[in-house]
């Protein structure tokens, strides 16, 4: 259980063709045992302008309640893995298989517990997986080469019915553990049952701080972006240009470039307030003034109005850093080394006074740990560019200046420093309580999905069907009496 409950979080698996037609669905479900004696089946799909057509699909691996899994979804998990870098040497199609299960299992459920995941989220995350699909191999048409789809449009269906499915997968499990608690006398019982030699090793960890100096962008590299992007605004208002062809040409937003700039959102989706507050404000076909946010300047137009949902596009421009801004910000970080160095100043003062990161200048520069939330981070776990510049690094020590990049590629320069570094031990139940107690409720939450799973199971539809049947899954698949 433990082990294909993993395989669902760490890959997102690609979850294959649905059947939508509900009548269509229920005739499989009463067939199942007929359905599972052939290699295919054939079923009807409904067409929006035409009637129902025979299409011939293959080998039926399992149907869970209303979904049905092909052997072909397990072959592209597979491909979706290889795609990932993830090491499959020691992944079987078994394991594949079960976790394939298990998330369809937590999607059908989360339907009848009327779960809901908007449309504008699953069309915002279509449309990043395909930027960044796109950004990796080039082009779209080595992006459907590579998963071997020969429409777009198709290829962009079948990943928002994938997304969707993962999303309603993962808000079932949520509302699992979400009220889930553990107390004191749980998290001491969780721990005093570890016997002394197995007990966990924690490894070393360190709390860190970091002053970072970017270079000032002046008004004149500001308004060449602003008086850019009122050109492209009005090629497009009064001459008729291609919104879509601008974005791709010269919009410098990775996540849209390669669509045209499209987004779908709506008020809850997680874009820039001020991003939001344009988009939602235009009438269909509309393109808005040059706007500013954390990430640049933008044009927006809204292509559609779908209730709260809307279709925009945009074209981002960055300013650029000069090169006289460039060495004015290295000037100043190298002055304040010097003076934190010489110890006229300590870092927490001289990070709330001088640095430029807003998420951390207000507590002296501390960093937090995006994994745990806290402020400690165990060397052999964090990034390795972080890991180079801070291993070597004494308490109290100021590393020397950090070239770094902001994340529209402009240079920036940052001073970090260790705060406190604790050594390898073995856990300990007053040193390491916040660590305990995180491990005895993750333990509680596993237990809960397991008791969860195996109640379902019971009460879901289940046919598994071939060479899925002679598998050793952790949950019930099979429904064998115990």
């Amino acid at each position: 259980m433990i082990k294909t409950t993993i395989l669902c979080v760490i890959f997102t698996i690609a979850t294959g063709i649905q059947v939508y037609a509900q009548e269509i669905i229920e005739d499989v479900v009463k067939d199942a045992d007929t359905i599972m004696k052939n290699d295919t089946i054939s079923i009807a799909i409904d067409s929006v302008k035409q009637p129902f057509q025979k299409m011939k699909i293959d080998g039926v691996a399992a149907v869970i309640g209303e979904n049905v899994i092909l052997d072909s979804d397990v072959d592209i998990a597979y491909q979706q893995l290889v795609s990932e870098g993830v090491s499959i040497a020691e992944v079987s199609r078994c394991e594949l298989a079960g976790s394939l299960f298990e998330s369809k299992l937590y999607a059908h459920h989360a339907i009848q517990d009327s779960i809901e995941v908007k449309d504008a989220e699953v069309n915002s995350m279509v449309d990043q997986q395909l930027s960044y699909m796109t950004n990796e191999l080039g082009t779209v048409e080595k992006v459907l080469k590579f998963y071997k789809k020969d429409d777009l449009t198709d290829f962009k269906k079948e990943l928002f019915e994938i997304n969707k499915s993962n999303r309603l997968s993962e808000q079932m499990r949520s509302k699992i553990i979400k009220d889930i608690e553990i107390t004191p006398e749980e998290i001491r019982e969780f721990f005093n049952d570890i016997p002394i030699e197995e007990r966990p090793l924690f490894g070393t960890e360190i709390e860190l701080a970091q002053i970072v100096i970017e270079p000032e962008i002046t008004a004149e590299e500001e308004q060449k972006v602003v008086d850019r992007l009122n050109q492209f605004r009005e090629d497009i208002v009064e001459n008729g240009s291609s919104f879509a062809t601008k974005a791709v040409l010269y919009s410098q937003d990775p996540g849209s470039k390669s669509t045209g700039g499209k987004y779908t959102l709506d008020r809850q989706t997680n874009f820039a307030k001020e991003f939001k507050d344009v988009a939602f404000s235009l009438q269909e076909e509309e393109v808005s003034e040059p706007f500013k946010t954390d990430f640049g300047w933008h044009i927006v137009k809204v292509d559609k109005i779908r209730g709260e949902e809307i279709d925009v596009r945009h074209i981002l421009l960055v300013p650029e850093v000069t090169k006289k801004s460039e060495e004015k910000a290295k000037k100043l970080i190298d002055s304040l080394r010097t003076i934190l160095v010489s110890g006229s100043i300590d870092f927490k003062e001289a990070a709330q006074k001088f640095s430029d990161e807003k998420e951390t200048r207000e507590d002296g520069g501390q960093l937090i740990n995006p994994t745990t939330g806290d402020t400690h981070f165990e060397l052999t776990k964090i990034d390795p560019i972080l890991y180079d510049q801070v291993s070597k690094l004494k308490t109290k020590e100021v590393s020397l200046v950090i070239p770094d990049q902001d994340r529209q590629g402009r240079v920036k320069y940052k001073l970090i420093t260790v705060l406190n570094r604790y050594d390898e031990h073995i856990a300990d139940y007053a040193k390491d309580y916040l660590k305990i107690q995180e491990l005895a409720l993750r333990k509680k939450q596993i237990d809960a999905i397991r008791k969860w799973q195996e109640e379902k199971i019971l009460d879901t539809y289940i046919k598994v069907n071939g060479e899925y049947r002679n598998c050793e899954y952790s949950g019930n698949w099979l429904k064998k009496e115990k």
